[in-house]
């Protein structure tokens, strides 16, 4: 952490994300923001990289967050959205409470009735991390007890790219299509946005575990932000080659590319996601 002036003198470019962007699992130097943000600094025209990402944002918090920072004044020339497979299933559950709209959906508390708590409390933000934590720990004990496909295959809130996947009742109450729309208008605010301050955008996708287990090479992830990307991006960042490239050549390629027992980057896939971006953005 440090502390961040409105303005520099250099050039700056703002990463946001979920946890994987924020780094879940690896220290700051590891992750690929961490990556990214030294060798920017090694430079003869140095690169300052901003790093947003906090667990859990979404589309929705994408565009509200680099809203508020624009007009607290803080400037940069750019902004790399990594959008995770998973924002999909967060504006279909929780995000929609965070509307301003006289009927919110049955499962959201006004926040009028939120209890009190620091400026990035929302409704049912402590059950989802409860939630979260769960996982993790169930993940943690699917590896010890040598199930590794259920490690794989478990993680509900990235199966929608997967065509008969059994999701139950994970999106409600917009479900998966609601969800997938509701990614896109909020990107669509955050893309107007950005052009009417003339700053470009650029949206990277990467895999989950569950995408290379299944094989998902042509997912929706891709497709949705290519088409979208076509439109709104300076740059559309594709890093599901890479990663199929990678576990096409190494057999260990989960335990290589992920936290054991995780769905985040290890060490080594923070590591070829850096080296990806890194072409494109030097």
């Amino acid at each position: 952490m440090r502390d961040v002036p409105l303005t520099a003198a250099t050039r700056r470019i703002l990463l946001i994300g979920d946890s994987f962007t924020e780094g879940t699992g690896v220290a700051f130097e590891q992750s690929f923001a961490g990556l990214l943000h030294a060798a920017g600094q090694q430079r003869a025209d140095r690169i300052e990289f901003l790093n947003a990402g906090v667990v859990s944002y979404a589309p929705t918090i994408y565009y509200n967050k680099i809203k508020h920072w624009l007009d607290q004044g803080l400037r940069f020339d750019e902004v790399i959205v990594f959008s995770d497979i998973s924002d999909v299933a967060d504006e279909a559950t929780r995000n929609s409470c965070l509307d301003d709209q006289k009927q919110l959906p049955k499962n959201c508390v006004p926040l009028s009735a939120a209890p009190a708590g620091p400026p990035e409390w929302r409704p049912g933000d402590s059950f989802n991390m409860s939630i979260r934590l769960f996982n993790f720990f169930r993940y943690q004990l699917y590896w010890l007890a040598g199930t590794q496909d259920q490690v794989l295959n478990s993680n509900v809130h990235s199966a929608w790219t997967i065509a008969g996947a059994a999701v139950g009742d994970s999106y409600s109450p917009l479900g998966i299509e609601g969800g997938v729309q509701r990614s896109i208008d909020s990107m669509q605010a955050l893309a107007d946005l950005l052009k009417s301050r003339a700053v470009p955008l650029t949206i990277a996708v990467y895999p989950q575990p569950l995408q290379l287990s299944l094989n998902d090479r042509n997912s929706r992830q891709v497709t949705i932000w290519q088409d979208f990307c076509a439109r709104n991006c300076k740059t559309f960042i594709n890093l599901f080659p890479a990663f199929f490239a990678f576990k096409d050549a190494h057999p260990d390629w989960y335990p290589r590319l992920f936290i054991k027992g995780d769905v985040h980057f290890s060490e080594e896939g923070n590591a070829l996601v850096y080296q990806e971006v890194a072409r494109q953005v030097f």
